[in-house]
């Protein structure tokens, strides 16, 4: 069984999303993205400064299986890209809602979280 934490909001294309007080929050994609690619042997994520749409295309996973895109779970302006990512991309496999995170992002609206899957909704998609 896959590892949902509870303190994350999900989008239905298996992306995470924890939102801090101060408007931002991190992204990634779930312990079930990351199982059901396989080794990830390279990860691309935007630049610093890119203004992402809500369900836009922000980079791809890369592994051993496949390529698979990655979908922004909210619009924000991106503020800081996970760089040990770059020479480390099996973090997405190892700890894939700590050390694995891929963006930091300002949001536009914070309130957008809210129309994101809780642990318990996202839990019972990849049951």
């Amino acid at each position: 069984m896959s590892n949902v934490p509870s303190d994350l909001v999900y989008a239905k294309s298996h992306e995470w999303l924890k939102v801090s007080a101060d408007g931002t929050a991190l992204v990634g994609i779930t312990d079930y993205a990351q199982n059901s690619l396989g080794d990830i042997t390279f990860v691309q994520v935007p630049k610093v400064g890119a203004t992402l749409k809500a369900g836009e295309t922000f980079g791809v996973v890369e592994s051993v299986k496949a390529a698979s895109d990655v979908y922004s779970p909210v619009a924000g302006t991106v503020l800081e890209v996970n760089k040990a990512l770059d020479s480390n991309p099996e973090k997405v496999n190892q700890a894939p809602y700590t050390d694995g995170w891929m963006l930091k992002l300002k949001l536009i609206n914070p309130a957008d979280s809210a129309a994101l899957l809780s642990a318990e909704a996202y839990a019972k998609i990849i049951a």
